[in-house]
This record gives structure tokens, sequence and C-alpha cells, in this order.
């Protein structure tokens, strides 16, 4: 037997108190008097968002995500979500201006900042160019991706008002369509924008009749038309 079994300390003992002192010394110490930090949870507790302009109060846990509290505690059924992990854009809402998903924020993170969702996009029952330019292009399926897709390209058009056709698809890069829908989502940024579409085509309003050579071809309303077409109508009113 070791004289170190034998006073009853071993190397081991030496060991463990040497790692005790250090993790004491790392603990900060508080000034006598000094108010403890406010803990929050487990349980729920108040906080405070400003969402379309106007200031919520909710009573939630510390880990609510904010996609949750809009939807289950406001109603904000508007955002989707899909994935939860921030990897299909489908829960995409403005926080400051700026595209987020919000599947990927804690709502008791992001008091006191300005959240816009797809709901706060209409002015006076209107609904926002945006929005308008996705219902003509008919650039949406089966909805899950449009209201995410609506905000990252809301997003683009307020810091830039005419957008290239690579920095269209650049800002909803994040934005995952399982329809394939992207074409119509370019074409819908190019009609917000006030930009000529790619493929120049228009929609007759009304029934039109062509008369070429004798033949009748007829063009019924809300059909799309290209360019030769068009001049070919404006020939025949002339």
């Amino acid at each position: 037997m070791s004289d170190e079994r034998k006073s009853g300390f071993t190397r081991r003992d030496l060991v463990r108190g040497a790692l005790v002192g250090a993790a004491a010394a790392a603990v900060p110490t508080r000034a006598p008097g000094a108010p403890m930090d406010r803990a929050l949870g487990p349980h729920a507790v108040p906080i405070a968002l400003k969402i379309n302009g106007k200031m919520e109060k909710l009573l939630v846990e510390p880990r609510v995500v904010l996609a949750d509290a809009l939807r289950e505690r406001m109603g904000l059924t508007g955002t989707k979500v899909v994935c939860g992990r921030g990897a299909c854009g489908a829960c995409t809402v403005l926080v400051d201006g700026v595209a987020q998903c919000s599947c990927l924020l804690l709502a008791a993170e992001v008091q006191g900042r300005a959240i816009t969702t797809i709901e706060g996009l209409k002015t006076d029952k209107r609904l926002a160019p945006i929005q308008e330019a996705f219902v003509a292009a008919d650039a949406l399926q089966c909805g899950f991706c449009t209201s995410g897709m609506v905000m990252s390209c809301k997003t683009l058009l307020d810091r830039n008002p005419k957008p290239s056709r690579d920095q269209i698809r650049e800002a909803v890069s994040g934005n995952l369509c399982r329809c394939g829908t992207y074409p119509h989502v370019f074409d819908a940024v190019e009609r917000a924008a006030g930009m000529k579409t790619a493929d120049s085509s228009l929609t007759i309003a009304s029934p039109v009749t062509l008369l070429a050579g004798g033949s009748r071809p007829r063009l019924h309303a809300d059909e799309r038309v290209g360019p030769a077409t068009l001049e070919a109508l404006a020939a025949e009113e002339a």
C-alpha cells in the first residue's frame, strides 16, 4: 500500500480539488445588494409584440417560436409552417423590414421590433401591389409557399424597385415551391415593378375575332397572347 493510501489523500483527490477550485474562480461574483437577473420561464410570461403596426400583448412560454405565436396565439394563419427548421421559407415574415423565417425566431426575442405578416400588407382593405401581381400572374398553386414567397418579393421591391430577373431569382432562392411556380413568381415581381414581363404576353379582357386570309380564329376572354398576335389585332382594327 502506498503512502498516499495510508494518509487517506490520493492524487485523484488533489486533481478533483483543483478542478473544483478553478470552477469556483470562474463564477462571477455579484456586488452586495445588486439585483438578480430576472429569469424567464419555464412557465408562460407576458410579452409585447408590434405586429402589423399594433402592439399586441401575449402570454407565452419563452420556448415558443414566433411562427407559433402568430398562428396559435394571434390567429394570423397566413404565415405557414411547413418544415419548421428554416429550410423552405414558407413562414417568412418581415422583421424590421427584413425577410426572416419566423420558425427560427423565439417570440420573446423580437419584442420591440416591427413584425409584418402577409395580413399586414394590405391597406384600406386593398391588396398590396405585389399581392395583386401574384393573382394576375397566377403565381400560386397549393398556396403553402405563397405567403412566404410574397414577403420575400416585398422585401426585394422595397430595396430595389426595378430588380433584374437574376435579382428576383436570388431573392426567392430561400423559398421552396414544390409546385414549380417560379416563372410565374418572376412574372409577378416584374408586374408589380411596372416592368415588361419576360414573355411580353398580355391578357385579352374580352372575346376578339381575328380576320386573316378568310380564316376566323377566335380568342376567348382572358386568353394570353403574344406580341405577334397583338400586332395582327392592331392591324385589323386599323
